[in-house]
């Protein structure tokens, strides 16, 4: 048997290579692998949209300046052409406007290779052709990404690496006060790579132990089927005003932890002032929440009463702060926390992740490996990473981000490796129009997504099973030698060939490469990680039988954490690096910007949408994660493909709330609101509040002009989504503030052609 290895995101996976047919099998060590990688493979080398050669929008050839860039035919040319074609357009980018009109867009999902990571071969090129527009910030989590540097002193992902550990959760915690729930369907993946699946374990080990967990959330099936569960329904944008009440309550009581809150603690006062109503008159108070959060208010005051008697984990998912305001859950919650005491002990406290992915409070040393060089940058303009429609349809107007005041740039040219905006973004009809505005978009991409197909310039690259790579995350204690399942189909090309093809064109080619191959860069990767390796006490082979054994476990031993421990345990010797040195549930620093949606304390927001009652045919739109691809990732694959309903992405209801409607489980219905509309297949959920509509992210977009406008047949939910930041200091996406109003489809459904090649053409056909 040759057995060789490779990773994703969702998983690690091993193969025959003398099969015949070679086929992925789950790796062996995984005890709960993800089902997503079942429909990897044939994915991957799906002819009906695998992109087999560079092709050049026909608009833009003949100058239309991005007029049909939304719709338009292809013509397929060599690969000489198509870097002639790309050079040319950078340099010509250059000359007129300089670097900073160009935007570097990638997301960093594309692969968990650490030589062939998209991102960093785009940015490593743009630097060394003099610089770029970048981005700051994730969609998974921007808002936080801003606020947690003013709060507690500390980076988001240092926060995260500092999460307290499962095992210290399951042997202390008796009340896991879950908003927004944990799922092993969020916790199917992980940055970089992923050999153990094992937040399920540890949350049937905590169960066991006598955990109880409350899922507060508008799904009951936010947390798995685990001993000790309860489900708390609450109305969708309301978490941080039942915290508030909770608070109150805990304040009005006497409950809560004024020593703790003395030493630990900066601008409590000024807090409880607000809670109380001291401060604006308006007591956060049980009777106040309710009709907020759909919640009876004395059902309020028996959660607070329990509070003070458990050992209680305040967890926040990444999804809280994907909402309009979504600055307040995060930071009301450690307020809450706060005030219960308890932050600082084993297994209580304030948690930010748990369950997003699959890495967040793993008791094991981390040890950060090297990574490709991506240089210094050269410009240093940049947006929040989900303003990107802003930015190309205001250029040059003001907006604030971090305490900072800036300008958007005026991109004339748009490189995107690794991502797919037409995913990901939210008003995807918004950002079609802005898409429009840049002179030349180019695009590198394995499959004609809805970004490819809105490219000028495509260049075919090629999956993570058509390449060798190194799989060294920092959090997984297994590294992977990748190798190649098979050959690249069409002529698709790497991205670090294609940008070597590129940076010879525009003279920095030796800088660009260092004299390097593709495998002389994974021997240098490598080898550094060896004397990174000696320096934590570990002794990794070499390259070459790295590469023969395909697996090196690291025997690291667990690393048991607490957030925050050092610092409560005392103040004094480990302050935090705020400017008080301390917890800060009251911000100077952001109190000043006098900012609309984001005072200088834990503040209630009403979100900019809501709906308060089912009668009036409004519902919310939950759009979570998928429990069949990686956000859009293998959607073409036959594990997303049978989870479809008619075809289409499958959206949830209550039954009843459908049943009002004279909807039917196997219905093709509409979803609409003013931004647009899309089609999706419906199915029943009695656990789930009659007031929303679930329709996971990550349908291919297809849109199509139709008697009822320009909707997306196929079922993206971000056609409909509201693309506004959460407010003036963290500018992240607010996908989950939306409402929209369901109706059955009349007539034949359209059918869905994404997955299907676009239209080519020659250069000569009219």
């Amino acid at each position: 048997m040759a057995l060789k290895f490779t990773s994703s995101h969702w998983g690690s996976y091993q193969f025959d290579s003398s099969d015949d047919p070679v086929r992925l099998r789950t790796f062996a060590d995984d005890p709960a692998p993800s089902d997503i990688g079942a429909g990897w493979q044939d994915a991957a080398f799906d002819a009906d949209v695998r992109i087999a050669r560079p092709a050049i929008r026909k608009g833009w050839l003949y100058g239309d300046r991005g007029a049909a860039r939304n719709d338009d035919a292809y013509v397929e040319v060599p690969w000489d052409e198509a870097l002639d074609f790309a050079a040319q357009a950078m340099t010509q980018t250059i000359e007129a406007h300089g670097n900073q009109a160009i935007y570097g867009g990638s997301y960093g999902w594309a692969s968990a290779g650490r030589f062939h990571h998209a991102q960093s071969q785009l940015r490593r090129f743009l630097n060394l052709a003099g610089g770029y527009t970048g981005s700051k910030g994730t969609y998974s989590h921007a808002a936080a990404e801003v606020l947690i540097p003013h709060i507690l002193g500390m980076t988001n992902g240092q926060f995260a690496e500092n999460l307290t550990t499962w095992d210290q959760i399951a042997d202390n915690c008796t009340l896991m006060l879950a908003f927004g729930g944990i799922s092993a369907r969020t916790a199917q993946i992980a940055a970089g790579g992923v050999t153990e699946h094992d937040v399920a374990a540890w949350m049937q080990r905590a169960g066991a132990n006598g955990m109880q967990t409350l899922c507060i959330s508008p799904l009951m099936n936010d947390v798995d089927a685990v001993a000790g569960l309860s489900w708390q329904s609450i109305r969708p944008g309301s978490d941080t005003a039942l915290i508030m009440a909770l608070t109150h309550e805990l304040i009005v009581k006497g409950w809560h932890d004024t020593a703790f809150l003395d030493r630990c603690v900066t601008g409590w006062d000024t807090y409880q002032a607000y809670l109380t109503g001291a401060a604006d008159g308006q007591a956060k108070s049980s009777e106040w929440a309710a009709p907020l959060c759909d919640i009876a208010a004395e059902d309020i005051r028996a959660l607070a009463r329990r509070l003070p008697k458990e050992r209680v984990m305040v967890s926040m998912a990444w999804g809280m702060q994907r909402s309009d305001h979504g600055e307040q859950p995060i930071w009301a919650g450690l307020a809450l926390a706060a005030a219960l005491g308890q932050i600082g002990q084993p297994g209580t406290g304030f948690g930010f992740g748990y369950g997003s992915t699959n890495m967040g409070g793993r008791p094991q040393r981390f040890i950060s490996w090297p990574a490709l060089s991506q240089g210094p940058a050269k410009v240093l303009d940049y947006i929040p990473v989900a303003r990107i429609s802003d930015m190309l349809l205001y250029p040059g107007e003001v907006f604030t981000y971090d305490c900072e005041t800036r300008r958007y740039p005026d991109i004339k040219l748009v490189y995107w490796a690794g991502g797919n905006p037409f995913h990901h973004h939210q008003d995807l009809n918004r950002l079609e129009r802005a898409w429009m505005r840049p002179e030349t978009i180019i695009v590198h991409d394995h499959s004609w997504t809805a970004t490819a197909r809105r490219a000028d310039i495509v260049l075919p690259c090629t999956t993570p099973l058509e390449r060798d790579d190194l799989m060294l995350n920092r959090k997984d204690n297994r590294l992977l030698y990748m190798s190649r399942l098979r050959a690249p189909m069409g002529e698709a090309r790497d991205d670090y060939a294609i940008f070597n093809g590129l940076a010879r064109r525009l003279g920095f080619k030796d800088a660009f490469t260092e004299g390097r191959s593709v495998e002389d860069w994974q021997r240098h990767i490598w080898e550094l990680a060896v004397a990174v390796g000696t320096s934590q006490g570990l002794k990794l082979p070499d390259y070459d039988h790295f590469k023969a054994q395909g697996v090196f476990q690291c025997e690291t031993d667990t690393e048991s954490r607490t957030t925050l421990g050092d610092f409560v345990n005392d103040p004094q010797v480990h302050p935090l690096n705020t400017p008080s040195k301390r917890i800060e549930i009251f911000s100077d620093r952001i109190a000043r910007e006098n900012l609309p949606d984001c005072a200088g304390h834990p503040t209630w927001y009403a979100p900019s949408e809501k709906t308060d009652s089912v009668a009036a045919g409004w519902f919310h739109l939950i759009s979570n994660q998928p429990r069949t691809r990686l956000h859009a990732q293998l959607d073409n694959g036959p594990i997303a493909k049978a989870a479809k309903t008619n075809g289409r992405e499958t959206c949830w209801m209550k039954t009843q709330a459908a049943q009002a409607l004279g909807l039917q489980a196997g219905d093709v219905v509409l979803l609409h609101n003013a931004r647009g509309g899309c089609l999706a297949g419906l199915q029943l959920d009695p656990d789930m509040r009659a007031d929303c509509v679930v329709l996971p992210t990550g349908a291919w977009l297809d849109l199509q002009d139709t008697p009822r406008g320009r909707i997306c047949v196929h079922g993206n939910p971000n056609i409909l989504t509201l693309d506004k930041g959460t407010s003036g200091l963290g500018q992240g996406n607010i996908a989950h503030t939306a409402v929209v109003q369901i109706e059955k489809w009349d007539g034949p459904a359209p059918p869905v052609r994404v997955h299907q090649q676009p239209r080519f053409t020659t250069k000569t056909e009219g």
